[in-house]
């Protein structure tokens, strides 16, 4: 029976840069469902005091609709989207980035609706909450300066991080392309760019949402590395590999790879709806 692609985004993103992946799929004959997480997609908010001309005093302050959204929510709503792939048959559960974190927490809880999972360049922490693996020394080479610099208001009185992603300093513009595709044309990445969300929820989890190997070790699994990640850097994404295969040496991750920076697979994605054709073809024939 044919599987269901659930594809999961990452942070400030959404289902929308899934779609030259979900084309590809589809021509090879596969069929997904792109996941907006709450707070995300058309249920994004976009204060006009975000469009030009911007009033970045105003935008510090004014109210977003992620605010209060946890990682317990986005599980939870994954797992709804899950239980209604499953009535058409086998499922597979595929992460990017941030992303990693909720099919973490969804895998945990509800085993039983994920046929594989696969985490791409994504977080599936085992050892350490999230934001923990940050102050590592596999994350010494990521410069955050970008988002950093454009970084609006107060977290802790937002109640969300907030990303001024229109912003006109060229500068932070080019350390955002070099973190994100840096093997990218300019005009991809402006256009990539323009997807972007300025919010995003504060939950980085807590030990409890980390990966438990009487649930989420029982699923057979498939890790995607991407070689030119300056976000999530090889030596983090190795690093997930190796702490998920002692967790459950008995079922270790099958491992991938593909020449990409955190965005390029997205842009360019015929080599990655390959990669995860012959992904489908790992599930038993009479799933």
């Amino acid at each position: 029976m044919q599987p269901t692609f659930v594809l999961v985004h990452g942070a400030f993103a959404n289902s929308f840069s899934f779609a030259p992946l979900q084309a590809e799929l589809g021509l090879l004959g596969h069929r997904s469902v792109a996941v907006d997480l709450p707070g995300h997609g058309f249920a994004a908010t976009y204060p006009h005091s975000y469009q030009a001309p911007q009033d970045l005093e105003e935008l510090a302050t004014a109210p977003g609709a992620i605010k209060g959204v946890t990682l317990a929510d986005n599980a939870a709503y994954l797992i709804g989207i899950l239980e209604r792939a499953k009535g058409n048959g086998p499922v597979i559960l595929v992460s990017h980035s941030r992303g990693g974190m909720t099919a973490t927490v969804a895998a945990n809880q509800r085993p039983d609706l994920i046929d594989r999972i696969v985490y791409v360049s994504a977080w599936c922490p085992v050892d350490l909450d999230v934001s923990a693996y940050y102050a590592e020394p596999e994350m010494a080479t990521v410069d955050a300066t970008g988002l950093a610099s454009a970084m609006v208001g107060n977290p802790a009185e937002l109640g969300l991080l907030r990303s001024n992603f229109r912003t006109a300093d060229l500068g932070v513009i080019a350390a955002f392309k070099a973190a994100f595709l840096a093997d990218g044309t300019d005009e991809e990445f402006m256009v990539f760019l323009n997807t972007f969300q300025p919010d995003e929820n504060l939950d980085a989890g807590t030990p409890d949402d980390r990966a438990q190997p009487d649930s989420w070790g029982r699923i057979p699994r498939t890790y995607i590395r991407l070689t030119e990640d300056t976000s999530v850097p090889l030596a983090m994404q190795d690093r997930m590999i190796r702490e998920g295969d002692a967790l459950t040496p008995e079922n270790p991750y099958d491992v991938r790879t593909l020449t990409s920076s955190h965005l390029k697979w997205l842009v360019d994605p015929a080599p990655a709806a390959r990669v995860l054709g012959d992904i489908a073809a790992l599930l038993p024939a009479e799933s």
